[in-house]
């Protein structure tokens, strides 16, 4: 069982910055992918950004150059510093991970609770 825990959302003027936490614990025996997801007021779920366990990144376009996906392998934690908010990034932040819990095990994907970010105007 594979736990994450997000941390760092809150309330910020348009133009502010925030940085989020996810810190991944249980029965983890390696950990590819880990990425943030975001849930709009009214919309669908949508990817943010991921990186991979070599530190590949991928962004959405509404994201670029404001975001920056990042984490530190030896603490399974990932991080997303968040500059140049915008009214449209208010949401509820999710973290997910790719984890495997033993060498010849499968991979699965946990999902943080989700961490509220607001962007006032």
């Amino acid at each position: 069982q594979v736990q994450l825990v997000e941390s760092g959302g809150g309330l910020v003027q348009a133009g502010g910055s925030l940085r989020l936490s996810c810190a991944a614990s249980g029965t983890i025996f390696r950990i590819n992918t880990m990425g943030w997801s975001r849930r709009p007021p009214g919309k669908q779920r949508e990817l943010v950004a991921s990186i991979t366990s070599g530190a590949s990144t991928n962004y959405a376009d509404s994201v670029k150059g404001r975001f920056t996906i990042s984490r530190d392998n030896a603490k399974n934690t990932v991080y997303l510093q968040m500059n140049s908010l915008e009214p449209e990034d208010t949401a509820v932040y999710y973290c997910n991970a790719n984890t495997q819990s033993e060498p010849t095990g499968t991979w699965s994907i946990a999902w943080g609770q989700g961490t509220q970010v607001t962007v006032s105007s």
